[in-house]
């Protein structure tokens, strides 16, 4: 496939991106720009605004996902969509989700402008709460729409402060009345997204094209010893925290040995009694492991299990390792992957497959749609941070490899 030549302008595209930056801007150049907030319904609207200007259609579902619409020459063929996100996490940056949304922009002002006619529709969608920063968990939105969440658990969802998640839709003004499994009619989805690692920066490759998601199991791990005096003899101690500490150590050994893609992460841990001067009785930890090998994958939780039950025995603790979640490895449409490998060649544009190990709207929508992701570079890998950071450069090839790779799959008429 040769480059499409539609008009899009990488300039225009980062202009768009340091406009929406400044609602919710912080002082350390990032954004906070949290779910459901009065800032989110500001971007919101300026989205609105950039979209009503190019002749598109706004419709907002009962969750809040906005659905911006340009007809294509047959209204009845299923819409090629892109998509991401506005939300952002409370000390975010100003890429995360808000370049896929404004890419998606830019492709739909530039057929505008060139008179553009496609054979199906083309949409954009700015999904609801993806960052789960206030309401949890994540990727509200697509989950809804894509039958995963009910709209009723979702909608009486609170944040920390107790505010209730349909309420604020509501307060916000961006609660509408569309039904959210419409979105599962689309035909086809496309997500331009920051990689959140540094692998293409470090090999100098600007584009990634996502074939898959890993598969997570997320587990919870108890360890119960007893309580002791700080001060007591080392001898007969069950110390649910040096135990537990071994264990932790383990899941990183755990993925290491796994090779391949595997990940371990341990990112919360709950001590009992919290007391300096007391030695825990129990601790509680959550564990993250993903792996692109379904295999690969439940050997990892395994050999939790294995190390737990040597550890325990070896200190004298209790310790439960719980399933928490499972989510399957997810493969990406092979016709759609191979769509954004063409347009990446058709430009000049080097670019690896790769896989995403971190959660995305796109991740649910490929449960029920043919889906594809773009990766583009970020600075040292850095994300959810104030001081993520991209090039105008990186911006603009991913902006021309989901323009060339949405016209290819929409059917371009005339313009």
């Amino acid at each position: 496939m040769s480059a499409t030549n539609l008009p899009v302008s990488g300039a225009r595209l980062w202009d768009s991106l340091m406009r929406m930056a400044e609602i919710g801007g912080t002082a350390k150049g990032g954004c906070n720009r949290q779910t459901l907030t009065a800032l989110d319904g500001e971007g919101r609207a300026l989205l609105q605004s950039w979209a009503e200007a190019v002749g598109c259609s706004v419709a907002t579902d009962r969750v809040g996902n906005m659905v911006i619409r340009r007809e294509g020459r047959d209204p009845s063929r299923p819409a090629v969509a892109m998509g991401s996100h506005l939300d952002t996490q409370p000390t975010g940056g100003k890429f995360d989700g808000v370049l896929g949304v404004l890419a998606g922009l830019e492709v739909l002002r530039a057929l505008h402008e060139s008179g553009t006619e496609t054979e199906a529709p083309v949409v954009l969608i700015n999904w609801t709460n993806e960052e789960g920063a206030r309401f949890s968990p994540p990727m509200m939105g697509s989950g809804v729409a894509m039958g995963l969440f009910t709209e009723e658990e979702v909608l009486a969802k609170t944040d920390p402060a107790g505010a209730i998640f349909g309420e604020e839709l509501r307060a916000i003004g961006w609660q509408g009345q569309a039904d959210p499994a419409e979105l599962q009619k689309l035909g086809a989805y496309f997500e331009l997204h920051i990689e959140q690692g540094p692998l293409l920066e470090r090999d100098g490759i600007p584009v990634g094209v996502v074939d898959r998601a890993l598969g997570q199991i997320w587990l919870d791990v108890t360890v119960s010893g007893e309580d002791f005096h700080a001060g007591g003899a080392m001898g007969p101690r069950r110390d649910a925290m040096v135990a537990a500490s071994i264990l932790v150590q383990a899941v990183e050994e755990i993925a290491l040995t796994a090779g391949g893609d595997g990940r371990g992460t341990v990112g919360r841990l709950l001590v009992t009694p919290d007391s300096r001067n007391v030695v825990p009785s129990q601790v509680w930890f959550s564990v993250d492991f993903r792996h692109g090998e379904p295999a690969a994958l439940a050997g990892m939780a395994r050999a939790l299990e294995a190390r737990a039950a040597e550890i325990a025995q070896k200190r004298g603790v209790g310790i439960k390792v719980t399933p928490f979640w499972e989510f399957p490895l997810t493969p990406f449409d092979a016709t759609l992957v191979e769509a954004l490998r063409s347009a990446a060649r058709g430009r000049g544009l080097a670019f690896r497959d790769m896989p995403t190990g971190i959660g995305h709207d796109a991740v649910y929508v490929a449960r029920r749609l043919p889906t594809a992701m773009i990766f583009v570079p970020c600075e040292g890998g850095i994300s959810h941070n104030e001081a993520e950071a991209i090039t105008p450069d990186w911006a603009e090839a991913g902006l021309v490899v989901l323009a060339d790779a949405v016209l290819a799959t929409a059917g371009r008429v005339k313009g």
